[in-house]
């Protein structure tokens, strides 16, 4: 039986286009500048590995921002049903103006951690640390924060009444 999904964040169209568009921008400048400047051939180099990282860092965005976040009553998965945390694992939301969190976002720190993953735009998880947010719209993180700050303190409420 599938779960109800209780909140959603996705990225709009032109906010995808418009982070990986910056990111395409930027790898074509560095290029352009590394073959077409007479630099020593360190400073090329490194202008061209900049570049081609840029150009590989807008395409793993373009795919990740195709994707959505999902918030059930047991589990917070991205659209292809990867786990990014365990509502019961959760131990506190920050979403403060200065916690290192990915813009629109907030960052949740679990109990337990989970391997290292990284979807530029939507969302990343080191360790304990999972910052949900990037090109996101806020309205839909925040909405998410709120409703995931809620369900700790009810688990919280309940597990003291015990």
């Amino acid at each position: 039986m599938k779960e109800d999904v209780v909140a959603v964040v996705s990225v709009s169209p032109v906010r995808r286009w418009l982070g990986v568009g910056i990111l395409v921008a930027i790898g074509v400048m560095v290029l352009y500048v590394a073959f077409t400047t007479g630099t020593e051939f360190t400073a090329r180099l490194f202008l061209i590995v900049v570049g081609v990282v840029s150009l590989w860092l807008a395409d793993k965005m373009r795919r990740a921002t195709g994707l959505w976040i999902e918030l059930t009553e047991t589990e917070l998965r991205d659209s292809t049903g990867v786990l990014i945390a365990r509502v019961e694992d959760i131990n506190s939301l920050d979403a403060g103006f200065l916690a290192f969190k990915p813009s629109n976002g907030f960052l949740i720190r679990t109990k337990t951690s989970l391997p290292r993953t990284w979807r530029p735009g939507l969302w990343w998880r080191m360790g304990r640390s999972i910052g949900i947010g990037g090109v996101t719209p806020g309205s839909q993180t925040k909405s998410m924060s709120q409703i995931i700050a809620m369900m700790i303190a009810m688990r919280d409420q309940d597990s003291h009444k015990t």
